[in-house]
């Protein structure tokens, strides 16, 4: 019987190759690579840190030595992180609507975040919302906003707690809470919210404490520490047997002091309020004003760049009730509130150890 064998040319071969190696692809290879890639390229993206934050720090008042020390703690903290371009920018005249024009320019050029301590927070709240709606994470810090046109306030403590512990101090510094007296609270602007809210809740206290303390006044300065002065001796002149001011703001308080010690009052006329202490030392020595009352304002800002830069990386998520806040540590949130902490009250026995 003869065999016959058929014998396959090159190009028959070649093409047998490679349909079994095809074959062999299907069977083994991934049903949808594309699909992989993609989803996992997306998942990084979601995740993955931002190489650079651009952070857009915009005080009340550019120059003012209250926000020159926030400043320099925010400095340290984009440092600290590295990955940190901070912009500390401001009006130098406390205009609200030089803030909104502030805020605007901003959201355009681009910035992670923007972190506003509102001088009228009506007034920036339409900035700060266009803001938000072009993806930029905006905060309030030092004072509040409008709630919905920011997604955080770093606060400096409860509001209720620097109202009380202003009211406290003066109780204290007066003599007692059995001692009778007038009292006056110079202010910044009758605008600035988180200066209302202390206002309030140190009505509250003085009516329910404090029935001895009779608040004759309040009065703006508008952020300006000649007007506090001429306002402080308008109302010495008003109301003659007055014993008491409170300056609540960082160029309220000072003024304030000067006039008592012009008009020859150090001592018998009390001052307090909330400036910070490398502004108040002089009269704290020479016995004008005997307690102080503020917080660390260099941790106020190096807070808030920790905080922005939290919120542009995606690590702050929000119903989160505690923050890690770098070498602050552990810091509480209270609803949308960050707090930095407890007030601090600086008098002749312990100034000194502070220099902000």
């Amino acid at each position: 019987m003869k065999h016959c064998f058929s014998l396959l040319s090159p190009r028959h071969l070649l093409r047998g190759w490679l349909i079994a190696w095809i074959l062999f692809l299907s069977a083994c290879g991934p049903s949808t690579p594309s699909e992989t890639t993609e989803t996992g390229a997306d998942n990084q993206a979601a995740v993955a840190p931002k190489e650079t934050i651009t952070i857009a720090l915009i005080p009340k008042k550019k120059g003012l030595p209250y926000f020159t020390s926030c400043a320099s703690g925010a400095e340290a903290a984009a440092q600290e992180l590295g990955n940190v371009t901070l912009i500390y920018d401001g009006p130098t005249d406390g205009s609200p609507e030089k803030q909104a024009s502030m805020i605007e320019q901003y959201a355009l050029k681009g910035v992670d975040v923007i972190a506003v301590s509102p001088n009228d927070p009506d007034v920036v709240a339409p900035a700060m919302r266009k803001a938000r709606e072009k993806g930029i994470h905006v905060i309030a810090w030092d004072a509040d906003a409008v709630t919905d046109a920011r997604s955080y306030f770093v606060n400096q403590s409860t509001a209720q707690a620097i109202a009380y512990g202003m009211v406290d101090t003066m109780v204290q510094d007066l003599g007692g809470p059995e001692i009778r007296a007038q009292v006056a609270i110079v202010t910044a602007y009758l605008t600035a919210a988180n200066q209302n809210i202390w206002i309030e809740h140190m009505k509250t206290r003085m009516a329910d404490t404090y029935p001895n303390l009779e608040l004759v006044a309040i009065k703006p300065s508008d952020e300006d520490q000649k007007m506090a002065f001429k306002v402080t001796q308008d109302l010495m002149k008003a109301y003659p047997d007055i014993k008491g001011f409170f300056g609540i703001s960082s160029v309220s308080f000072p003024g304030a002091a000067e006039a008592v010690k012009q008009a020859g009052q150090s001592g018998k006329v009390m001052v307090t309020g909330l400036a910070t202490p490398n502004s108040m030392k002089a009269y704290v020595k020479d016995g004008t004003v005997k307690s102080v009352v503020l917080w660390n304002t260099a941790e106020l800002g190096y807070l808030t760049v920790q905080v922005g830069a939290a919120l542009a990386q995606g690590t702050l998520k929000a119903e989160e009730t505690t923050f890690e806040a770098g070498k602050l540590g552990t810091k509480q949130i209270e609803g949308d509130h960050v707090l930095l902490g407890d007030i601090l009250v600086f008098t002749k026995d312990n100034i000194d150890q502070y220099d902000f």
